[in-house]
């Protein structure tokens, strides 16, 4: 008898551990592709913004029913960002789109006038990952980034 209350004691602490163990699996997955998600969107931050300062003309922006596209010439050639259908595409030339973040929830580019100075301002966020009902994604992944053409363009 006293075996049986044994092993029904190490059952049951048997499962709690599992179960502790399946919950962290899941928070650190979640936390690595939160991780992933922020650091892909910092890092086309950086892009964004040093296509900004490179600028040689006039930014503009252009909206259509499909999405938002941003259009600067520089050196290079002309570069586009386009935000559509939860993702943001890269554009060089004359080259194929690239795809630069597949999970956007929403992205906003425009100027940003502060006095003498016109800045861009790019507010750029990313869809969540929902895997349950319990409220247990707490980071929002809200972004905004600013730049300000090394060169002003004249109008």
């Amino acid at each position: 008898m006293e075996l049986m209350i044994y092993l029904g004691v190490v059952g049951a602490l048997l499962s709690v551990g599992y179960l502790a163990v399946d919950r962290c699996i899941d928070r650190s997955a979640a936390l690595y592709r939160n991780a992933n998600d922020i650091t892909s969107a910092l890092h086309t931050g950086e892009v964004w913004r040093s296509d900004i300062r490179s600028v040689i003309a006039p930014i503009s922006t252009e909206s259509s029913p499909s999405g938002e596209t941003l259009h600067l010439r520089t050196s290079r050639g002309e570069i586009l960002y386009r935000f559509e259908t939860n993702s943001l595409s890269r554009r060089v030339g004359s080259n194929s789109w690239a795809c630069l973040l597949p999970r956007v929830k929403g992205s906003t580019m425009a100027e940003d006038r502060r006095n003498s100075v016109t800045a861009w301002k790019w507010e750029l966020e990313l869809l969540p990952y929902r895997k349950d009902s319990s409220n247990t994604n707490r980071i929002v992944p809200l972004f905004t980034f600013l730049a300000v053409p090394q060169q002003p363009p004249t109008k």
